[in-house]
């Protein structure tokens, strides 16, 4: 029996306040819309994906999804209300039985381990919902808000998506529903639970993070939940799988004479790339100096033949005040920090849309908040974020990927030279920073902040050490 997802975007995005559906809004460098497709569409459970799209949409959804989503076969334009859209989409079914899993578009965090529990209780159940326990007391009043009662927490479940049905049961329901000239439903379950109540509807387990982007708070706990997903899990089973996706790939690395950028190079070339590094004590290459990068990417390219990755670790911390600063220091702050990037950026621009490559950069913690004598640093720190971010927007239809590290305090000579000698134990080494930097390299991912912690790093650092070991042996 064939299994197919169907995307829900139908919405308009009025409690968000924007003119655009709100599945077409940007979050971590891609629209809502795709990635929610792309959860559905890499599940090895879903066959085939038709998404459901807001009336008069469906040219622009079909130029943005394209064909790069192999298991897409529809875009289709659903109704005025959830029913109605449902009701199109078992038209558009046909008579042949089928495992039916409708999800909202605008639940982007749904993952792999929710939609496979769907699928397999559809082996014993007709329909099955997605939940999770409610974590707050909730109440019932009456019209004066006045409270009624207080139902037992433990039976309550907060409902998600997807919704899973048998596509003959999910037609039955419908069909009695047509002719109740006082139908209305939320959801689909709500259907079959009123007119087909002898159906047990199965619950499986939803996640906290599999929340429904509906106020614009939400987007920017999306935006972060996409970016802490990305600090703290990766895609490939093994570093061998990782360096897999490196091997044969041209990577330039600007700032590669010692620490983090000296660790990406050696990772780098021993997952079998070609690795180019500049660095003002080894090849002379001032990053500040769009001649010198421009000339460096020609030089690259003509050796290889492509530029798949550019990484600029490069970096100068400067700190006091800023009203006794030199214009000297500011220049150099400013020029290595913040407008080096935006060179790299541009040279870097024409070799990457060749070969769908990926830029990245690297951040400081200090980019969340401006702190006292570190106005230089924190300032162009954070304008690289945001340069990153709208890089991964302005290039998406180039495919170039653009994300930017965020390393807790790190053991590198630039951090010495500022702080002298800190308590062993308390920085993350460079190795585990680049570990992170080959792991996003290597990804799809694009316009997230990479968050690399201490804490994850001492749990992962063992499995990496002993991988890296027999991988060399």
């Amino acid at each position: 029996m064939r299994t197919i997802g169907v995307i829900l975007a139908g919405g308009v995005g009025a409690r968000l306040g924007l003119n655009v559906p709100k599945q077409m809004v940007k979050i971590a460098g891609k629209t809502i819309l795709e990635h929610t497709v792309a959860a559905f569409n890499s599940s090895p459970d879903i066959d085939e994906l038709i998404v459901m799209i807001t009336p008069g949409w469906s040219e622009q959804v079909a130029t943005l999804l394209g064909s790069q989503y192999d298991k897409l076969t529809r875009i289709l334009e659903g109704g005025s209300t959830r029913n109605e859209t449902t009701r199109r989409v078992l038209e558009a079914l046909g008579d042949e039985e089928s495992k039916v899993v409708l999800h909202d578009a605008v639940r982007p965090l749904v993952d792999g381990r929710i939609i496979r529990d769907c699928v397999e209780a559809l082996d014993t159940y007709d329909a099955v919902d997605v939940v999770i326990p409610s974590s707050d007391t909730i109440v019932t009043v009456d019209a004066d808000e006045i409270i009624t009662s207080i139902p037992n927490r433990a039976l309550l479940r907060r409902g998600q998506t997807p919704q899973a049905f048998k596509a003959t049961i999910l037609k039955a329901a419908y069909a009695l529903a047509l002719d109740d000239p006082y139908f209305a439903a939320t959801d689909d379950c709500g259907v079959i639970l009123k007119y087909l109540p002898h159906v047990p509807i199965k619950t499986v387990l939803g996640s906290e993070q599999n929340l429904k982007v509906t106020h614009p708070v939400d987007l920017f706990i999306a935006d972060k939940l996409f970016q802490l997903a990305s600090s703290t899990t990766s895609q490939f089973d093994s570093v061998e799988d990782r360096n897999s996706h490196l091997a044969g790939k041209t990577i330039i690395v600007l700032g590669g004479s010692y620490g983090i950028g000296a660790e990406i190079s050696r990772l780098a070339s021993a997952a079998g790339a070609n690795v180019v590094t500049h660095g003002r004590s080894t090849t002379g290459l001032h990053v500040e100096e769009p001649e010198a990068i421009a000339r460096a990417f020609k030089e690259t390219f003509e050796d290889f033949g492509s530029i798949d990755a550019v990484v600029l670790t490069a970096g100068v911390l400067r700190t006091g005040k800023l009203a006794t600063t030199s214009e000297e220091t500011i220049a150099e702050a400013v020029g290595v920090n913040f407008l080096a990037p935006i060179h790299v950026a541009k040279a870097a621009h024409p070799y990457l849309s060749k070969s769908k490559g990926h830029l990245l950069y690297f951040t400081s913690s200090s980019y969340t908040r401006g702190r006292e004598n570190y106005s230089l640093y924190s300032s162009t720190k954070s304008a690289v974020v945001n340069l990153t971010q709208a890089l991964s927007e302005e290039w998406s239809e180039d495919s170039i990927k653009v994300n930017v590290i965020n390393p807790e305090r790190t053991a590198t000579p630039m951090r010495s030279e500022a702080f002298g000698e800190e308590a062993p134990g308390t920085l993350l080494s460079a190795e585990i920073v680049a570990e992170s930097a080959l792991d996003v390299l290597a990804s799809n991912i694009t316009g997230l902040v990479v968050d690399v912690r201490r804490e994850q790093a001492e749990s992962a650092g063992d499995a990496i050490s002993q991988a890296l070991a027999e991988s060399q042996s």
